[in-house]
């Protein structure tokens, strides 16, 4: 049986050790993503990642580094927050830096003794990474990373829309989207 698996799912709900949060640099909340876990996890989270020091004005987790909170109002032990790059073309480093975004939630999730892990399309939102070039980064992280460490034995990608679904689940396949 494969760890990695992707579901059409809300991610806030799934029953994982920890979800990661598509997060901004402020930790504070946003849209998308971000604002759903804050919403349904309530105000502890918005309060533990206040306390969360900046690295500089108004930066509490660069791009590419993740933090870890607790729970709070979700189903999960922990929220994993990560910051994704912001698509520029793709000559910004934006592939190494999603990269490390997942490999960085993947070290805090072994770090943290934590099992099973449910990420969401890092980057694909208002940040406007290309979903199929993000699957790939993506799939092909988590695995290296798996391949290297068995402490985690359950990896879940949930996709909020169909068009993420299918990227995710061609990349995991080897399936060509053309």
């Amino acid at each position: 049986m494969s760890r990695i698996e992707v579901l059409r799912a809300d991610i806030t709900r799934l029953p994982v050790d920890a979800i990661v949060n598509a997060a901004n640099e402020t930790l504070l909340g946003g849209g998308g993503v971000d604002g759903a876990i804050h919403a349904a996890a309530g105000p502890g989270l918005l309060e533990e990642c206040s306390a969360i020091p900046e690295v500089s004005p108004g930066v509490r987790c660069p791009t590419g580094e993740a933090r870890i909170t607790g729970g709070h109002g979700l189903p999960v032990r922990h929220v994993i927050h990560t910051v994704g790059p912001v698509w520029r073309g793709g000559t910004s480093a934006e592939p190494e830096l999603l990269a490390s975004c997942h490999r960085e939630s993947l070290r805090l999730a072994v770090e943290h003794g934590l099992r099973s892990v449910a990420f969401p399309a890092i980057s694909c939102g208002v940040f406007g990474y290309p979903i199929e070039a993000a699957a790939r980064v993506a799939i092909d992280t988590v695995r290296e990373f798996l391949a290297e460490d068995d402490t985690i034995s359950r990896i879940v990608f949930a996709a909020f829309e169909g068009k993420v679904q299918a990227a995710l689940e061609r990349q995991l396949t080897g399936r060509s989207s053309g």
